[in-house]
């Protein structure tokens, strides 16, 4: 009995250390309180006293008996200390409402068009956007009108349209009197994409990829707004900018200037955020109500951590399952709860910011969640793999993660940008590969073979697909083999959490298939017709065989090969087995991940993909890959073609060359 007592304080300490550092799971949600309450009855029932003087760091330590005061008085402030920072992690999202944060950000752009999602409660006044052109001398438009109601959280998302491509926008808030509000307090800029349309490619940008976030994770006290790895993030991406103060009708701001000490000479374009934005049941699930979603989104928002990259920032994001509840699947039932609740926050914060859905979804019943956009010559697909996936428990032959229509859009999208994308995007909030073990197994693509199948032997038909990928808190690459020599292997990057949690020395993830191909790939060798004798064949065999197909000493295996006898260059054809799926880079590790790519395609015939992987603030991988040459559709668009100075010319006379694309 006399070590009860120190044995449950051992416990509890340390289920609050795994909890508020290592992974903030609602299991240690419900044993904390119940061994914090056993420790106590513990110590109220032991009527034994202490005897002797036990180590004093043990004693601390270990919640060991002891006639000290000093040493009894210092575990219940340890012990009391850490059950307010259980409190602080589990229920500040409850209590910390953030109904009065104000915001703006950029969400989807495009060459012609961005939106712009406004959060400004409580105004008595009607307010517009205004925007110009980021260059001096240039005068404001008046933008559309925001309608800001209760209802929506006072959250509106407006559309600028008829823009430039490839031009530096800014744009500011505006009052009935036509006077800046308080907030911006300089005007946010944004840079419209180019012109996808046209024909020699000619990209060459930079995005950034990741997802799962939660405020304050690994948990430190006083800090429960801190999003830390969006600081991380901040730092990485962005040099300081000179940005002065403006007033609506005078020119006085001036184009953010880049810093010469930056990390990177090419700024990022946008960022793609793909699931996780929030945790609706981590630590607690507060119910299904509308209220408890749009708190969490708002909470998020008021972070100054989140701020530094948002209003800098354009955001093109998707839920996935904790927007929801873990593991949640809508089988295409849109009543089904927490749907309808989790949905209308969502679309608020998110979903109308997001590329409209094409005209041809109207036909629909409902609004869809999935997307895809351009920029430039390269594609973007986003899925939505939770809305109408099926049911873990229902027959693996009808299941579907993406239902019908959604499917069928994806497979024409893919058929379209076949030769008009050079790089290809499949956005999916759960990975594509089935190597992740552990719930993995039924909750990402592994658990829907037959449709996993169907799209994959469409992407294997693609030159240049990438899979992008979260949710797992872990980094891998990895390839689908090409499964004849006429298609094309496909690769994987799953990048998270960008600030989330970790689960250290516990892994899943298999590094390849235990389910092979066939693969039949040539050999050139150096063959001579004389002694029926073989010889590897280097690049430097091949420059120098003669017009006579004889070859010259080189220093290779070839040169034990007689100059005077016949030899020429031989194809030889091998089989083996490859794994269908294999990781070819695993990083498990880290609170704060996220993947930044580059493109250039302004090379047609070297067209390259760079990725880099920061894990907790500092590069930590680096791949490159020289993609397959496509031959893009040829353009007929018009504004690609018009120097800037005309752009003001037909602006005056009223024509927008950007309606002509």
């Amino acid at each position: 009995m006399t070590l009860t007592p120190s044995i449950l304080a051992t416990a509890y300490r340390l289920a609050c250390f795994l909890f508020l550092r290592v992974i903030p799971s609602p299991i240690l949600q419900s044993v904390i309180p119940a061994l914090l309450s056993l420790y106590l009855l513990s110590v109220s029932l032991s009527s034994k006293p202490a005897r002797g003087n036990a180590n004093p760091a043990a004693a601390v330590i270990f919640s060991l008996k002891t006639p000290s005061r000093v040493i009894k008085m210092t575990n219940i402030a340890i012990n009391s200390l850490l059950f307010v920072c259980f409190l602080d992690l589990s229920i500040s999202p409850y209590f910390d409402d953030a109904g009065d944060v104000v915001f703006s950000r950029i969400g989807a752009l495009s060459d012609s068009s961005a939106k712009v999602l406004v959060r400004y409660p409580k105004l008595n006044e009607t307010i517009h956007l205004v925007w110009r052109e980021s260059r001096p001398n240039t005068a404001w438009s008046k933008g559309p009108t925001l309608v800001l109601e209760e209802e929506n959280d006072w959250v509106d998302t407006v559309t600028l349209s008829g823009l430039w491509p490839s031009t530096n926008y800014e744009y500011a808030l505006a009052g009935t009197n036509s006077s800046l509000l308080a907030y911006p307090a300089s005007p946010l800029s944004f840079r419209t994409f180019p012109d996808p349309n046209l024909s020699n490619g000619n990209s060459h940008f930079r995005f950034v990829a990741s997802s799962c976030i939660l405020p304050n994770f690994p948990y430190a006290p006083l800090q429960s707004r801190r999003i830390k790895g969006f600081d991380l993030l901040a730092d990485y991406l962005f040099p300081s900018q000179n940005v002065v103060n403006a007033t609506y009708g005078h020119n006085t701001t001036e184009a953010p200037q880049p810093d010469p000490q930056s990390k990177h000479s090419l700024p990022a374009s946008f960022l793609l955020f793909l699931g996780d934005f929030i945790y609706a049941d981590i630590p607690i699930y507060f119910g299904n109500h509308r209220d408890n979603f749009r708190r969490l989104y708002r909470r998020n928002y008021q972070s100054p951590s989140f701020k530094k990259i948002y209003e800098r920032l354009p955001l093109f994001q998707i839920y996935d399952d904790h927007e929801f509840l873990n593991n949640y699947a809508g089988a295409g039932n849109d009543s089904i709860q927490p749907y309808p609740g989790a949905s209308d926050a969502f679309q608020i914060y998110s979903g109308r910011a997001n590329p409209s859905p094409p005209s041809s979804t109207k036909s629909l019943d409902h609004v869809p969640a999935y997307f895809d956009f351009r920029y430039g010559d390269v594609a973007f697909f986003v899925l939505d793999t939770r809305r109408y996936r099926s049911f873990p428990t229902d027959s693996s032959e009808e299941k579907t993660m993406l239902g019908e229509d959604q499917l069928s859009r994806l497979l024409t999208w893919l058929g379209k940008a076949n030769n008009t994308a050079t790089f290809k995007f499949i956005v999916s909030s759960v990975p594509l590969t089935s190597l992740w073990g552990h719930d993995a197994q039924y909750d990402s693509w592994a658990g829907f073979v037959n449709e996993k199948n169907t799209l994959l032997n469409a992407l294997h038909t693609v030159p240049n697909v990438f899979v992008l990928s979260g949710d797992r808190h872990e980094f891998a690459a990895i390839q689908f083999a090409a499964p004849a020599e006429s298609t094309f292997a496909v690769t994987e990057f799953s990048t998270s959490p960008l600030s989330m949690f970790y689960i250290p020395f516990y892994r899943t993830l298999s590094m390849q298939s235990s389910e092979t191909i066939t693969k039949t790939h040539t050999k050139e060798v150096i063959y001579n017709a004389s002694t029926d004798a073989t010889a590897a064949a280097t690049p430097e065999d091949k420059a120098t065989i003669s017009s006579e197909g004889v070859a010259s000493d080189t220093g290779s295996e070839s040169a034990m090969i007689e100059e005077s006898e016949p030899v020429v260059f031989k194809t030889e054809f091998i089989t083996e087995e490859v794994p269908k799926e294999q990781v070819f880079k695993y990083i498990p590790d880290g609170n704060y991940k996220w993947s930044s790519i580059e493109i250039d395609t302004r090379d047609s015939q070297r067209p390259t993909l760079k990725l880099e992987v920061v894990i907790d603030g500092k590069p930590s991988y680096h791949y490159e890959v020289v993609g397959k040459p496509v031959n893009l559709q040829q353009s007929t668009a018009l504004g690609a073609f018009v120097t800037s100075n005309m752009k003001d010319i037909l602006k005056k006379i009223g024509m927008q060359p950007s309606k002509w694309f």
